[in-house]
This record gives C-alpha cells, structure tokens and sequence, in this order.
C-alpha cells in the first residue's frame, strides 16, 4: 500500500437489502479515479439509496421533485489540500438501467459513482460536447477498472 492510498477515505453506506453490493471494489474505484486526478488527499462518503431516497435529496437540495442516478456535492474548503466529496447513487433507477442495457447492477452503480466523482473533479455535461467528453471518460475509466464500456452500450 502507499502512502497516498492511506490519504483517501472510502466509506460506503447502502439503505437497499441488496446483498451483492460489493464496497470494496466500489472503495478502490474511487481511490484510482482520486489519484488519477491528482487527489491525493480527500474523504469520500457514497451512500446507495432508492427512489425515494434520491427524491429527497433531490428535493432538499436542488429543488427538484424527480427521481435521478446520482446527486453529487464537492464540499471541499478551498483553504484546505484534503477533498470532500458526497454521492448519493439511486439503486433503483441503476437496477432499472442495468436491465435495459444488459450489464450487472454492480457496473452500472460503478458508472453512477464514476459519473459522480467526475463532476465533482470538474467536468460537466450539461452541453453536448461535454457530456461526449464526460462519458468517454466515465467509459475508459470504467473499461480500466474491469467493468467494461457501460455508458456507452
């Protein structure tokens, strides 16, 4: 182990009676996509939820009455080098989605966790351009990470 790994925290809660949730390799996902950004120090907290998890986030926070696949929050100080990210990743819509387009539940909670930190990291995808560059990334990080392409299937 190095010593950057010990400076990103994982911690993983999930509110579903999913038993094949595998954290630890959700854990590793996040620490590579940290030091592949050049995070080196940073706490991470995801929590997996349902539909009417999400709602509430949702609602209490952006204003918005609709289920979603992931909420993010980048509640880093800027005066401090250590990150703080929150996601939040609807277990529902991932099971939905991951039935649709073929793949296991766990690559598509993997996609919603990568899409997740990358907006916390700064990319966006409101625009079309950037939502083509947003998901080559989430793809290439997720094909790295043994997952295969998932978004782009």
């Amino acid at each position: 182990m190095d010593s950057k790994s010990t400076d990103i925290s994982v911690q993983i809660t999930s509110r579903i009676q999913e038993p094949d949730i595998y954290t630890e390799r959700f854990e590793t996902l996040t620490r590579n996509i940290c030091r592949q950004f050049d995070v080196n120090r940073a706490v991470v907290s995801i929590a997996i939820v349902d539909d009417e998890g999400i709602i509430e986030i949702n609602r209490r926070f952006l204003g918005r009455t609709s289920a979603t696949d992931v909420i993010s929050f980048d509640l880093s100080d800027e005066d401090d080098d250590c990150r703080t990210f929150d996601i939040v990743i609807n277990a529902d819509q991932a099971l939905r989605q991951a039935e649709k387009r073929g793949h296991p539940l766990q690559a598509e909670l993997a996609l919603y966790i990568t899409h997740g930190m990358l907006h916390n990291l700064g990319f966006d995808d409101a625009e079309e351009q950037q939502a083509k560059e947003m998901h080559a990334m989430e793809d290439q990080i997720l094909l790295n990470a043994g997952y295969g392409k998932i978004y782009d299937t």
